[in-house]
């Protein structure tokens, strides 16, 4: 019999790969999205992708009669929980946005999941989709599972933070619930049949977004803030990960779980243990592309940190898992979804 997994927030952009990747290893899939920042059109594109359709729900998490009447219809093997606002400069404008539906919507599916449709004769299961900002502006490079939690500059980053303690917490006290946070470095790219990709409703906040605007001419050019950091080309650096490596790591996770020798709360690092600057971003553009960037530099953004990139040997070992892909690959399959997503 198949395995049940629940993924909320899984018509977004992670969310749709690591469905995919689901469905291909043999999993039943149900998601739940309130579609605030992703298109029912990728539930269709999914099942182009994979020959099958998850069963699918409209709602926030914040409603919580609707999420019991969820776990009512379905006996889930797991959860992976990515339904969160997500971006850091709209969290510093409107914190408010970000402590009431990151927080809440965690707090209510820990709720149902323990109090609510807990069951005795097997543990409940919860991956939630962290982030490497919870180490905050780090001390040492690379950043291992061991290095220190810090206060984030952003609302964002601080609910990450947050939603761990909490998870930790209940996994720790609570019994019957297990949880896994992955720590996401920089996913982009996009699945290679280019049916799914990162599509952010309104004005693009994430690097690839903006630079292929650019590249369509849809803005005359790339503002990148600051060139006078203490990196290798005074631009901010990042461990970008291919969202399809990212949502593997999914995969492996859940089968975490299966191996029944989970220490009730466990967190990794997903990255590639390499960092890249956004001139380099902008140079690998530049090759795939054959076009020239045009770009300018602007005052530093509050809440950005100077550069971080993972080690994650933790991952390596113990989930069997490892990023494949390179920045090439990356802005490869970034740019043929740009070029074909508005006829999807």
């Amino acid at each position: 019999m198949k395995k049940n997994i629940l993924v909320t927030g899984g018509l977004g952009y992670i969310g749709s790969h690591t469905v995919v990747e689901l469905i291909t290893n043999g999993y039943e899939v149900t998601i739940i999205d309130d579609l605030s920042n992703s298109r029912i059109e990728v539930l269709d594109n999914i099942e182009k992708i994979t020959g099958t359709k998850p069963t699918f729900f409209q709602f926030n998490l914040e409603d919580k009669t609707k999420l019991k009447q969820v776990f009512e219809s379905t006996d889930f093997d797991a959860v992976i929980h990515f339904a969160a606002h997500i971006f850091v400069d709209e969290s510093v404008e409107n914190p408010l946005k970000y402590y009431k539906n990151n927080i809440i919507s965690l707090l209510n599916l820990l709720s149902v999941m323990t109090f609510d449709y807990g069951q005795n004769d097997k543990p409940a299961n919860l991956i939630f989709s962290s982030s490497c900002t919870v180490y905050g502006e780090p001390d040492v490079l690379p950043i291992s599972e061991k290095s220190p939690i810090k206060d984030s500059p952003s609302p964002y980053g601080t609910t990450k933070i947050m939603a761990e303690k909490i998870l930790n917490d209940v996994c720790r006290l609570e019994k019957g619930i297990n949880g896994i946070s992955l720590r996401y470095f920089n996913p982009v790219g996009a699945h290679d049949s280019a049916l799914i990709g990162e599509f952010p409703k309104g004005k693009p906040r994430h690097l690839f977004p903006i630079i292929s605007k650019v590249l369509k001419g849809e803005s005359k050019e790339l503002k990148i803030y600051g060139n006078d950091y203490n990196t290798k080309d005074g631009t901010c650096v990042r461990d970008y990960i291919h969202v399809v490596d990212l949502a593997k790591a999914h995969v492996k996770a859940i089968k975490r779980f299966d191996n029944n020798n989970i220490d009730s709360y466990e967190s990794y690092n997903i990255g590639t243990g390499n960092g890249s600057s956004i001139l380099e971003v902008i140079q690998s553009f530049e090759k795939i592309t054959g076009e020239k960037i045009n770009y300018s530099f602007a005052e530093r953004r509050k809440g950005d940190v100077a550069e971080i990139w993972a080690n994650s040997t933790l991952a390596n070992g113990i989930l069997d898992w490892k990023a494949e892909r390179d920045l090439d690959n990356m802005v490869e399959t970034a740019e043929k979804w740009e070029k074909t997503f508005k006829t999807n």
